[in-house]
């Protein structure tokens, strides 16, 4: 698989045509893999090695909307100063701007062992975890137009939806 550079901003998985750009920030990573799965759950990994301002990144041409991914963060594992990096765990984007399945809860989910706190975990959890998905950006708005209303005729409404609602006579008073 062919990975390019790519950029560092925006942070996440970001699709522009002809490929996705994937960035994610740590400060004391060793190593990212990018994680890819297809329809049946199969992973393939994709190192990034491009690194700037603590954000690892790579563009990878051809990757579409849809596609399923995680990632594993290499590192120090020394608990008591504050690392837990484990490989054998499947992270989820914190910037995904989708996200595909729900967690089900298994010891493998956990970065150290349930009877030893402090030793490592090698399970893992990639089976158990939900994954960001990439989506497609682009989405034709037809005739519609942005309002250009100017900030100084702009109205910031903030309301207690209880307040404005609880007299309505289309609510039963047992909901008040």
């Amino acid at each position: 698989m062919q990975v390019w550079p790519g950029a560092r901003y925006p942070l996440g998985a970001t699709y522009d045509g002809t490929g996705t750009n994937f960035a994610l920030a740590s400060q004391t990573a060793d190593g990212v893999e990018l994680c890819l799965f297809d329809a049946d759950g199969q992973e393939r990994r994709v190192e990034l090695y491009e690194v700037d301002a603590f954000v690892w990144h790579g563009y990878l041409p051809g990757i579409e909307p849809g596609q399923r991914y995680g990632y594993r963060v290499h590192g120090r594992y020394e608990p008591r100063r504050g690392h837990r990096f484990n490989p054998h765990k499947l992270l989820l984007d914190p910037y995904a701007k989708a996200v595909d399945g729900e967690i089900e809860w298994d010891p493998a989910l956990y970065g150290y062992e349930l009877d030893s706190p402090d030793r490592m975990s090698t399970r893992d959890s990639a089976r158990f975890m939900p994954k960001g998905v990439v989506v497609n950006p682009y989405f034709d708005w037809g005739n519609d137009t942005l309002p250009r209303i100017p900030y100084h005729h702009t109205v910031i409404f903030e309301a207690h939806v209880k307040g404005l609602t609880m007299r309505h006579p289309g609510i039963p008073e047992e909901l008040w």
